[in-house]
């Protein structure tokens, strides 16, 4: 079974641990039934236990309270760049849930895949979007994941800028505060809100406020070489707003012109020239067998 898993961006800026969009930016990876566990065509650091789409494969069995069965893992084409913020690793977890499900009819429905994804990443803010598609908000309650899904306007342009190096979720969460003020909640609260709504509009004039954050997004630009050049430029080049996506180093800029890319690759080309640039579509199907 071939499954096609798109990338996604988690927080929105505001939305920390809680909103998420998915993008027409996939990987593929083929699952069979085996007699033995088997993976290939990814490095060989990942040909292991670890490997997510296994994890994902094995958290589905448990969630449906069977044994779990041998796999063969087969990675095809992948687009999602690895510890970039593009939630390469909830996507590989989604797909091995959804793989398991689809051969051996658990009857875990998106909502199973979900849980099950979610169990493997800790919570459920990028595989709530790979695995419905669009843009969601979603929380852990009673133990479970809930995501609800909200509209995401036509008018609006998304780019990503990905620098040429990684930045581990653990690094990046290392340098957040334990604790926040109740005026940095209070803010948070209010512009996610906003933001909710500006995506549905599309409204691009209220995108800029909306897109702020005080919980997460100061403590990281230092973590992003670069970043803060790079957004600089981006809202010279017509961007609205420009946030972190996921835990970085990705930025996610949202615009409403369709000359925005050609744009802003213009200017990183002389200003930062390891960056790319990538137009990302959003995908408002989610995880689905590739056709």
């Amino acid at each position: 079974m071939l499954i096609r898993l798109p990338a996604t961006s988690a927080n929105l800026g505001p939305g920390f641990d809680c909103f998420g969009i998915a993008w027409q930016c996939y990987d593929e990876i083929e699952f069979f039934p085996s007699d033995t566990v088997h993976i290939e065509g990814c490095a060989g650091e990942y040909r292991n236990e670890n490997n997510l789409a296994l994890r994902g494969w094995r958290a589905a069995f448990a969630a449906a309270g069977r044994r779990a069965e041998n796999v063969r893992i087969r990675f095809g084409r992948t687009e999602i760049p690895v510890c970039r913020g593009l939630g390469s690793s909830a996507a590989l977890s989604a797909g091995g849930a959804a793989a398991a499900d689809a051969l051996f009819s658990l009857g875990l429905g998106r909502q199973g895949i979900l849980d099950a994804a979610a169990a493997v990443e800790g919570h459920p803010d990028n595989a709530a979007p790979a695995i419905f598609g669009g843009l969601t908000a979603s929380a852990v309650v009673d133990g479970r994941a809930k995501t609800v899904a909200f509209p995401v306007s036509e008018k609006l342009r998304f780019t990503a800028l990905i620098p040429d190096f990684e930045l581990s979720t653990a690094l990046s969460r290392s340098v957040l505060p334990e604790k926040v003020s109740r005026g940095d909640a209070i803010f948070n609260v209010s512009r996610a809100a906003l933001l909710l709504h500006a995506m549905g509009e599309g409204d691009l004039s209220l995108l800029a406020a909306a897109m702020e954050d005080r919980l997460h997004q100061p403590y990281r630009w230092g973590l992003i070489r670069g970043g803060e050049r790079a957004a600089g430029l981006a809202r010279d080049c017509g961007a609205a707003a420009v946030c972190i996506s996921g835990a970085g180093p990705t930025l996610l800029c949202v615009a409403g012109e369709e000359d925005f890319p050609r744009k802003i690759r213009e200017a990183l080309a002389g200003a930062l020239p390891g960056w790319t640039v990538r137009a990302l579509p959003v995908e408002r199907r989610g995880i689905a067998a590739a056709e």
